[in-house]
């Protein structure tokens, strides 16, 4: 593993594959690490395809720094992942992402399309109860525990336990908060998620979607999924009209499949994610 600091965030970061190749940026969803079962094997297929494939956890992901500043967590991930592939020496990237990790993707393709040769998105988040229920996962909990316990409290949630794990300095960076400033942010944080009628990504607006000219292929959504409907997707190729939009290589259930496993078992929502390999591969290889 290595280690670089972004705008002053340290970011955990690996590269597979042979140096010289064109470079693809691999980002997971929820708050979820870069070794999460399913994304390293993703990224070693790419690599054994030919590409040079860039792992990194996020602000508040797996080993990296947490990190509360910003408008919105996925601004601030977009904006860390640009930063992160300039820093490192490259001038282009493609970006592929899932979940969370597809949001970020998108963001950072808008807010830099010189540097993205390839967009390639899978399970995006979209629709009012998925956008309801990240508000309250990412930032409505926090901010009740905030408001109970302080700090601690915030610190004592198990969604921290990784980050604080891995990385011992993000418990001093947690603690040092003040509780108040830090429910204000979760209010501004939780608002990004509010549906709105133009878009269906939260941070994307029409003006955005003019900037992705670059290749996009989009995976569309289950129909039983409701994390992810099949109505964002369609909606996003809409919005992007030279987008392919291709049906994904598993089930319709396979995200209701996964996080059933993963609730049981700590882990395994990106297990199925090895099977797009062959599809990315062919789309950047063109």
């Amino acid at each position: 593993m290595a280690r670089i600091e972004v705008e002053g965030i340290g970011i955990d970061y690996r590269l597979v594959g042979r140096e010289g190749a064109p470079l693809v940026v691999l980002t997971p969803g929820g708050r979820f690490s870069k070794d999460s079962p399913g994304v390293p094997e993703l990224a070693d297929a790419l690599a054994a395809g030919g590409l040079r494939v860039l792992l990194w956890d996020r602000p508040n992901c797996g080993a990296s720094d947490l990190c509360f500043a910003g408008p919105n967590e996925s601004e601030l991930h977009a904006r860390v992942l640009v930063q992160l592939v300039r820093a490192l020496g490259f001038s282009r990237a493609a970006l592929a992402g899932g979940s969370a990790g597809s949001r970020v993707s998108l963001i950072a393709a808008a807010r830099a399309p010189e540097l993205v040769s390839h967009l390639v998105v899978w399970w995006v988040s979209g629709g009012t109860l998925s956008l309801i229920s990240l508000a309250y996962y990412y930032c409505v909990e926090h901010a009740l525990a905030a408001s109970r316990g302080g700090m601690e409290a915030v610190a004592a949630l198990p969604l921290w336990r990784e980050q604080l794990t891995r990385n011992p300095r993000n418990r001093e960076l947690l603690l040092s908060l003040d509780p108040r400033e830090f429910i204000r942010t979760m209010e501004r944080w939780a608002r990004f998620y509010l549906p709105v009628s133009d878009s269906p990504v939260p941070g994307l607006g029409p003006a955005d979607f003019a900037r992705l000219v670059m290749p996009v292929r989009i995976y569309r959504n289950g129909k039983s999924d409701l994390s992810h409907p099949p109505e964002t997707t369609d909606w996003l190729s809409r919005l992007i009209p030279h987008a392919e939009l291709v049906d994904p290589p598993w089930p319709d259930d396979e995200w209701n499949r996964r996080s059933e496993y993963a609730a049981r078992h700590g882990s395994g929502h990106f297990a199925g994610w090895p099977a797009l390999a062959e599809g990315i591969l062919a789309f950047i290889g063109r």
